[in-house]
């Protein structure tokens, strides 16, 4: 079996592995640099990223629950910027929501939609967080909810949040409880701004999702 560079990034190194004649990729995990077949290896996914539950209510006392404490994953949530960043919102999405979608039971079918699932960078990170919900009670819906306003709010106070509102435009699902869906909840203004569109319809807002929560310390 040989090893063969065949490119450099900033925080992994691939190669080409052959054996038996045929090809495949590996890498350095971003965490620990051991070589591996993802981005982040086995290992390191047990170690690090198995997630713990987090909640807090927001408007209307809608409650969210998280799985992971923003500071613990602030690195890999920042490269939903750069051209892994699918690789690694695939990753914490698996062991995280996808693992909630397999354990949720409720009465009938409810759909998760995406907040913002605009295409940058060659994807929306929020809707691979959706996709991972498909299950035999989540039904994932896309392009269901998006912001009139682009307007960044990280970093930003809470003040200029509600100065800036998002202005979110809400389609009319078939499916009338729906759960909300995105990567971070800083003041839980975007979440409010969300529910607050999603019951002006016909649907019903039961809980939001999200990775990380930047309250808890």
């Amino acid at each position: 079996m040989g090893l063969v560079p065949i490119a450099r990034r900033p925080t992994n190194r691939y190669y080409v592995c052959f054996k038996d004649g045929l090809s495949n990729f590996i890498m350095k995990c971003m965490l620990c640099e051991s070589l591996s077949l993802t981005h982040i290896c086995s290992s390191c996914q047990e170690t690090f990223l198995r997630p713990s539950i987090y909640k807090r209510k927001i408007l209307n006392n809608i409650e969210v629950i998280s799985f992971y404490k923003y500071k613990d994953i602030k690195d890999l949530l920042h490269t939903k910027h750069t051209d892994i960043g699918y690789y690694i919102y695939s990753i914490l999405a698996s062991n995280s929501l996808k693992e909630f979608a397999k354990n949720f039971e409720y009465t009938e079918t409810v759909s998760s939609i995406a907040i913002d699932d605009n295409i940058k960078s060659g994807y929306s990170h929020t809707a691979i967080l959706n996709k991972s919900l498909k299950s035999k009670s989540i039904k994932p819906e896309f392009n269901k909810l998006r912001a009139k306003n682009s307007v960044s709010y990280s970093g930003k106070s809470r003040e200029f949040r509600l100065k800036n509102p998002r202005d979110f435009t809400f389609k009319d699902s078939k499916v009338k409880d729906i759960i909300l869906v995105d990567d971070i909840i800083t003041t839980g203004s975007t979440l409010s701004q969300a529910i607050d569109a999603v019951n002006k319809s016909k649907s019903n807002t039961l809980f939001c999702l999200t990775l990380a929560d930047a309250s808890v310390k």
